[in-house]
């Protein structure tokens, strides 16, 4: 299956208006890996997609789940067996990669097999996991902090600079705005583009509704919504984890979008696309 190329120059080049960098992106893949059979179906549903409608496709999956709200809650397959699962996925579909990384000795070995390694959130002003991840020479996907204002990103973004990485994409997931809610301000993607990189709307986190018992909870029906908006208002890429049966995923089922969903859905982004880019 022929893939559209991730042009990094022009993805990630200064001074380029938001949305006027090529194709829209879309990270999407389970949240936690689990099995090939899983991975191979999320793919094919992406990249058969992405191909059809002139978007370019980027696997996401984590090996780690180092955050979770219950320490019973499932970690995942662990870096090596989870970086095998990913490279296998690249094997089949020739598609890009993504994972996120928990700790600075994490970094090099993620990116001997991902094209993009991703902050998380709550982790986005570690100095020292920011400086591991630039210093591997991929690109990197900073999640902006649930608690910080768009501006006080310049500061995780001149880290990763400093320590060798030129490409970097900002992931907006919502702001805390009071108790168990998360909130999205559209203008803050703006303000976000205004430091100078791509930027991203992860749709499905932005759902969730954190701090609710041993899992989060969320309202993941509502993840279509915001990625339409986000299209909209000009965004690079959008993110969306997505499973064939959320009600079995080890992790965030209650935001997950169904992979039913997901060709709907990134057909309805190609028209919102073209239409405010003429």
């Amino acid at each position: 299956m022929k893939q559209i190329p991730l042009d990094f120059s022009r993805f990630f080049a200064k001074g380029t208006s938001p949305g006027a960098r090529g194709p829209l992106v879309v990270i999407a893949g389970p949240c936690l890996l689990e099995s090939h059979e899983i991975h191979r179906r999320i793919a094919d549903a992406l990249c058969t997609s992405c191909a059809r409608l002139g978007m370019v496709p980027i696997f996401k999956g984590s090996f780690d789940k180092a955050n979770r709200t219950s320490v019973r809650s499932p970690r995942g397959p662990g870096i090596d067996a989870g970086c095998e699962m990913l490279a296998r996925v690249r094997s089949e579909f020739g598609v890009l990669l993504t994972t996120d990384i928990h700790e600075p000795s994490q970094a090099a070995r993620a990116a001997a097999t991902v094209d993009i390694l991703q902050i998380p959130a709550f982790l986005c002003r570690q100095t020292d996991l920011l400086a591991a991840a630039g210093a591997t020479g991929r690109a990197v996907n900073i999640k902006k902090g649930q608690f910080m204002a768009p501006s006080e990103m310049r500061g995780a973004i001149g880290k990763v600079q400093e320590a060798g990485s030129q490409q970097i994409l900002l992931t907006d997931r919502g702001t805390f705005f009071g108790y168990h809610r998360l909130v999205n301000d559209f203008v803050a993607l703006a303000d976000l583009a205004a430091l100078g990189v791509p930027v991203c709307l992860d749709a499905t986190h932005s759902t969730q509704r954190p701090g609710e018992g041993e899992t989060s909870g969320g309202h993941g029906q509502h993840a279509p919504m915001l990625a339409r908006a986000a299209v909209a208002a000009g965004v690079d890429a959008v993110f969306l984890e997505c499973h064939p049966d959320p009600a079995s995923s080890p992790s965030d089922r209650s935001t997950i979008l169904p992979l039913t969903q997901l060709d709907p859905l990134l057909t309805q982004l190609a028209a919102i696309r073209k239409a405010v880019s003429t």
